[in-house]
């Protein structure tokens, strides 16, 4: 833990004359937080794996606090300078005293634990939890889980009504916005979302209308060579019972003429509710807006604010003065008076963890704009945010191909399901192609996939590989306690000479495909899809994580494991027709517990290469 003290004098007073008007702390999910009275704001560092602690007053950081691996929310608990973190790849609620620096909780949940925010006496606190899509209700005073609500698939962005009644809920794939009653633990409203919403990873709440804001991006995956299928959205919720229209969608390119912007990640609304922010972090932008109670236009753009690299939140500071936006691969905070928009002061969070090489990779994956897009409309991170899947499947010039999951890449090349690149670099074809159309990281002739390396031609092309290769493979939370008794059938099914899962599944990687021993399977998905081109075998994946990447198969039409199973025309995906539903039930118990062990561990163990770039 970094920890420095400075005086308060003088603070106090300052913010006095203020006159700070009454904010709820933490209502609606951020990675910044700012205390009711304005003295501090919290910075999640999901890089580092702290909390940066921040005197409003001075603008000076005051303590930076290790809280474990990527977290993604935080929220002061009612009027205190206590701190509640959600820590996504711990499986861990942390809460802390803001004004020393200790960790006074640490809540174990059961799976990626997203946005939290706080009630307004500080009595309780909400979590998302990703997977596998719940709500957990903790009571901080004595550190534990008082309820588990279920709220759809993919559970991020949560706010609390003005009223304190409710909870809204947004599913991340979907769009979906859910309305739970707190009082009975059920959903009582829902807002669906139009088969293209996608990645709606927040929610920001009107304290004095019945509005509701999501940014997230449009998903049309029937687009050709993908163009102008992701476009940054923000929709409106209309909150208040009743019949009709209930949501809006507003297309954020329409706001300053035909100005492309891309990846919408937060957004925030004034405390007095006249003013709309959104960053949108594939542009390195933030939209300026009025808020318009028409129940009509809803937002009026005011003004275009370049920022810095990757701007992940923003939030306004109780007094209604200053706004405060964190650019994550800058490491800072930036703030900004809300009426010039110009800069009152930057704040330096954390020191860059990542090192050169991966922050320049970093940089480019997430950036929407020249030399690695030339159109600015989409970046490596729409499809692959944090290394994550989309949750969708594209009709791709080569055919129909369900996004991937870059978790455990560096293990498991080649890349795609038709294995036609050997090494991260030979996206430099897709950098350059119709889809992404930028200049490209290599100066001069680029090598063919599959064919001699590209792998040392430019210092930004093995950054971009260096960086995708980084992410790693989490334990499944279904084996957390080892394998249950039906994970343990599941795997004696598995592995038998009856099922043949393990010929083609094989550990310690679950795949049987490598860099050198590309091998390519006829399962009998290929004829599903009269678009295919390069079908009909296709590389084996990984069943690493399998558990959270579905939808499966390369068409991705198999939306459970289940499916994946029982519809097996032929036994050509393994042998599976004589099994019946109750062992069919115990193979998908273990295909979740995967990996159950530390699998680079147990891949270092059997002689396997990693490819760090």
């Amino acid at each position: 833990m970094i920890f420095m003290r400075t005086s308060w004098a003088g603070i106090v007073s300052c913010l006095v004359l203020l006159n700070i008007g009454v904010v709820v702390a933490g209502d609606t999910n951020s990675l910044l937080d700012i205390s009711r009275d304005g003295m501090l704001l919290a910075c999640a560092n999901r890089d580092s794996g702290t909390v940066t602690i921040v005197e409003l007053g001075t603008h000076i950081k005051r303590a930076e606090i290790a809280v474990g691996k990527h977290p993604e929310g935080v929220s002061f608990l009612g009027d205190s300078h206590r701190l509640a973190v959600a820590v996504y790849d711990d499986d861990r609620v942390v809460l802390l005293d803001a004004d020393t620096g200790a960790i006074t909780e640490r809540i174990d949940v059961f799976d990626e634990p997203y946005g939290v925010v706080s009630n307004r006496d500080g009595t309780r606190l909400y979590v998302t939890l990703d997977y596998p899509g719940q709500v957990v209700e903790i009571d901080p005073a004595v550190g534990s889980i008082a309820r588990t609500i279920e709220s759809g698939d993919f559970a991020r962005g949560i706010a609390l009504s003005p009223d304190q009644s409710r909870l809204f809920v947004t599913q991340y794939y979907s769009g979906a916005v859910l309305a739970i009653d707190l009082a009975s633990a059920k959903v009582v409203d829902q807002w669906p979302g139009i088969s293209n919403d996608n990645l709606v990873r927040q929610i920001a709440i009107h304290r004095q209308r019945d509005k509701a804001y999501i940014p997230h991006i449009r998903s049309r995956v029937t687009a050709v060579h993908g163009e102008g299928s992701i476009f940054p959205y923000v929709s409106v919720i209309d909150t208040a019972a009743g019949e009709g229209s209930r949501r809006k969608r507003i297309p954020m390119d329409a706001f300053l003429g035909n100005l492309v912007t891309s990846n919408p990640w937060e957004a925030a609304i004034s405390p007095d509710g006249r003013q709309f922010y959104v960053v949108l972090a594939g542009t390195d932008d933030m939209f300026a807006c009025d808020v318009v109670d028409d129940d009509y236009r809803e937002i009026a753009y005011r003004k275009l604010v370049k920022l810095g690299k990757n701007p992940r939140a923003v939030r306004v500071a109780p007094d209604n003065q200053t706004l405060y936006v964190y650019n994550a691969l800058d490491f800072s905070v930036v703030a900004y008076d809300t009426q010039s928009l110009s800069t009152k002061a930057t704040i330096a969070v954390t020191a860059n963890p990542l090192g050169e090489e991966k922050l320049r990779g970093k940089i480019l994956f997430y950036s929407a704009q020249q030399p690695i897009v030339g159109r600015r409309w989409i970046s490596c991170a729409s499809c692959h945010p944090d290394g994550q899947q989309d949750g969708r499947t594209w009709h791709n010039p080569e055919g129909l191909r369900n996004t991937q999951w870059l978790a455990g890449l560096a293990w498991t090349h080649p890349i795609h399901w038709s294995a036609d690149r050997d090494e991260v670099q030979d996206f430099e074809h897709t950098i350059r192609g119709p889809l992404m159309q930028g200049r490209g990281l290599i100066r001069g002739e680029v090598q063919k996939e599959l064919g001699p390396p590209n792998k040392g031609l430019s210092a930004d092309l093995d950054a971009v590989a260096a960086y995708t290769n980084s992410h790693e493979l989490p334990q499944s939370p279904h084996a957390k306690a080892g394998l249950s008794a039906a994970a343990q059938r599941g795997k004696t099914l598995f592995f038998s000479t009856q099922t043949k899962c393990a010929t083609c599944h094989a550990p310690p990687l679950f795949t049987d495909s490598a860099v050198k021993t590309m091998l390519m399977h006829d399962v009998g998905t290929g004829d599903d899809d009269p678009g295919e081109k390069l079908g009909p075998k296709y590389d084996t994946p990984t069943l690493l994580g399998v558990y959270r990447t579905a939808p499966y198969l390369h068409h991705g039409q198999a939306a459970t494991l289940k499916e994946v199973l029982v519809n097996n025309s032929g036994d050509r995906h393994g042998t599976t027709s004589h099994l019946s539903a109750a062992q069919i039930d115990d193979l998908v118990e273990f295909l979740k517990s995967l990996p159950y062990e530390d699998a680079e561990s147990a891949a270092s163990a059997a002689g396997l290469t990693k490819i760090d770039r």
